[in-house]
């Protein structure tokens, strides 16, 4: 199940000074918080409750590996400190970034050439999370963060469904966003799912509603559902918008995952195909050099990139709960120390790489 709603509390963390709410979700909270040295404003994302058990504190440290070999990326949003508050809740501190792309295309029609680049950009992020095995598992435009400066970057890296004990399908799913195979529940999750996700992303930028959705009408959620599991492509209804970008969204919605593009670089190859045909500078797309040696999806340990973070089944977690109870192990501040001094070992390793965890963070609500 879900961790329990709470209201907005936000922790008080030695050497930052509190300053406002900037949203919260399901499962964790965020604050923008003053640091004191160096004197910056950074966003805290905080759990909602503290982690108390063995099996939760391994996969937030193998997730913080996973995310290491990421961070440095220019197109993912940068964490600089892992820790655990006072009060037992682990936390994320993060770059500070005042807008995301749910914003904009909500409030004004983005340029195509925008569209084009940042989707180039979002793509090579992708691309480069699933080279060492991992999804992102919520691709959508309030998951593309604006910075400072302006350009796009990528957050939410799914902690908190690797910090969810549920059920054992269980997904961050953003319906207006989500493959056919997600909404039907057939997968929870592969490559053509995040080409589908990047495409219908890319889509809702330039046309300023999701790709199925009934732009100014009311539907619900099943209504949107059965549409997408129809997926007819609706172009996208621009006069400035060529047919070539029609064609390359087109090739990333298909219903059938096999006949959609085969890797987040195809897609952005396409992409960068529409920039050529315009006459408009090509946004690079930023990957690993070649002495780096990527994920060989198909003969990877567990298949095809996936979440390295497993979320158990309701009825094996209440059985290792009674299991403990029946061994007497460790008490919840045995396991609670354990869990600080694993997330300790994480924030540790990403410092000496000089940057920061790749992780999750939509600092506006909904798509």
């Amino acid at each position: 199940m879900a961790a329990r709603r709470q209201s907005l509390n936000p922790p008080n963390l030695p050497g930052y000074a509190y300053v406002r709410p900037l949203g919260s979700g399901g499962f964790a909270d965020v604050f923008l918080y003053q640091q004191n040295m160096p004197r910056r404003v950074v966003a805290v994302k905080v759990l909602l409750n503290p982690i108390d058990d063995d099996a939760t504190a391994r996969a937030l440290a193998a997730e913080a590996d996973v995310m290491a070999g990421l961070s440095s990326h220019p197109a993912i949003l940068t964490v600089f400190e892992a820790s655990v508050a006072p009060d037992g809740r682990p936390y994320l501190v993060m770059e500070y970034c005042p807008k995301s792309m749910a914003t904009r295309y909500r409030t004004e029609q983005i340029p195509i050439t925008e569209v084009l680049s940042t989707g180039v950009k979002i793509a090579s992020a992708v691309e480069s999370a699933h080279r060492v095995g991992m999804l992102h598992r919520d691709i959508k435009p309030s998951n593309i963060l604006v910075t400072s400066y302006g350009h796009p970057v990528l957050s939410d890296f799914g902690v908190a469904t690797a910090t969810a004990t549920g059920e054992e399908d269980m997904i961050a799913m953003s319906p207006p966003w989500s493959a056919p195979e997600l909404v039907d529940r057939r997968s929870s999750g592969t490559v053509a799912s995040e080409i589908w996700a990047l495409a219908a992303t890319v889509y809702t930028l330039a046309a300023g509603h999701a790709p199925f959705d009934i732009p100014g009408g009311r539907r619900s959620d099943e209504q949107l559902k059965a549409r997408i599991m129809r997926a007819k492509y609706v172009p996208i209804g621009r006069d400035d918008a060529p047919a070539a970008l029609d064609a390359a969204l087109e090739g990333g919605l298909k219903r059938d995952p096999a006949e959609r593009y085969r890797t987040a670089r195809e897609f952005g190859e396409a992409l960068q195909a529409v920039q050529r045909a315009m006459g408009e500078p090509v946004t690079d797309l930023e990957l690993a050099g070649a002495d780096w040696t990527p994920v060989d999806f198909e003969d990877a340990p567990g298949g095809p990139a996936r979440s390295t973070v497993q979320v158990e089944s309701e009825r094996k977690r209440h059985a290792q709960t009674d299991s403990s109870a029946r061994t007497g192990t460790a008490t919840q501040a045995e396991r609670r120390e354990t869990m600080r001094r694993r997330v300790a070992v994480g924030a540790i390793i990403v410092g000496a790489a000089l940057v920061g965890i790749v992780v999750a963070i939509a600092l506006v609500l909904g798509g």
